[in-house]
């Protein structure tokens, strides 16, 4: 193959920087759809485009090799039905789909037509996170018995704030937890090599009333919060808090994998260390790529005491996403099966929620 041509579907914040990361790893943006023509022509000029593109149709009709799909999250299902039909590789922002019945299905359109299709769980391309992976899941160590940590954000802590996220309709039924929760669960099954098979959870809100998109205060049917316990099927126990209203917190994911023969800790807002405790000491990881055994791939590309931010990792992810479509292997690349999980374990976070009760996280 040669140079990728890419096509985005969604203006916003994600677009953009999907947009971005197109054009790092040398791949040409040929067309932007907006929600509206005018939106599209203005991001088309600002992004780089070659074209605005009136409908998903029309953009995949200009010869694309990938759809990016970054469309609020209700219309994630339509995009990718329309790529996977002309036979598109996908790209598509988290959450998938909606409800897990439409993710599975999701699922079958682009393993039936033999399409490359990745979710963008990002975190994962951090270097500490790798770190932490390769250690835990080396042989003869043993495996963590407490995973535990946090997902805070603060930009719906001003009560008088609003997003169409908050609104079920466009957003789906769960925000914070289908929002960031799910990037957090990704990260513990992923570092970990457990699974989640067993949930109880918790929502909560701050403000019962949220401005629409006219600034008018409407009832808010979605969560700021979740508390969620669980646990897993190598017999770990869990917990997690996620938040999208806590002051101060902008982008805090932390987590702590605590286990017989260490424990590793790692906070997303610090990412160039990965802090591993001992019982007869602790450590403080620097990343270094020149370090042995330090890991290898696209997430140690940078020299040590150069950050590694979120835009490399998200560069990273797309150009792992990129060589699988030359046929290249991509060891942690995020795909749609991945998404599927995150909406089977969002499925499970609800119905606890509901039936304030233990629910088992389906594989089906």
């Amino acid at each position: 193959m040669e140079r990728v041509r890419a096509a985005i579907v969604g203006t916003g914040f994600m677009g953009q920087v999907h947009a971005r990361s197109v054009r790092t790893v040398g791949a040409e943006l040929v067309a932007v759809v907006g929600s509206t023509p005018e939106k599209g022509r203005r991001a088309a000029a600002t992004l780089g485009a070659e074209r605005a593109a009136g409908t998903v149709e029309e953009a995949l009709a200009t010869g694309v090799d990938v759809l990016h799909v970054c469309t609020p999250n209700v219309a994630h299902a339509a995009a990718v039905r329309a790529a996977a039909a002309e036979g598109v590789a996908v790209v598509c922002e988290k959450p998938l789909a909606v409800d897990a019945a439409t993710a599975a299905e999701l699922v079958r359109l682009v393993t039936d037509a033999g399409l490359v299709a990745t979710v963008p769980f990002v975190y994962r391309y951090y270097a500490a996170v790798r770190e932490a992976r390769a250690r835990i899941q080396e042989p003869g160590h043993r495996p963590p018995w407490l995973l535990h940590g946090s997902y805070l954000q603060d930009w719906l802590a001003d009560p008088e704030a609003g997003n169409w996220r908050v609104d079920p309709g466009i957003g789906g039924t769960t925000r914070a937890f289908g929002d960031i929760g799910v990037h957090w669960c990704d990260l513990a099954e992923f570092v970990t090599g457990q699974r989640i098979v067993r949930v109880q959870a918790r929502f909560a809100r701050m403000t019962d009333r949220r401005p629409d998109a006219t600034g008018a205060p409407v009832p808010v049917a979605t969560e700021d919060a979740a508390v969620l316990l669980f646990e897993t099927d190598a017999g770990a126990v869990g917990s997690a808090v996620i938040s999208q209203a806590t002051a101060g917190r902008k982008n805090a994911l932390t987590f702590s994998f605590d286990g017989p023969d260490a424990s590793y800790a790692f906070d997303q807002e610090n990412p160039e260390t990965l802090w591993i405790g001992g019982r007869d000491g602790n450590r403080i990881l620097h990343r270094d790529p020149a370090r042995p055994g330090a890991p290898t791939g696209r997430s140690a590309t940078l020299p040590a005491g150069h950050p590694q931010g979120y835009y490399e990792c998200f560069a990273d992810f797309v150009a792992d996403t990129y060589a699988a479509l030359r046929g290249e292997q991509a060891d942690g690349l995020p795909t749609f099966a991945d998404g599927l999980r995150a909406a089977r374990i969002t499925e499970a976070v609800v119905e606890s929620t509901r039936t304030r009760a233990w629910v088992t996280v389906s594989d089906a």
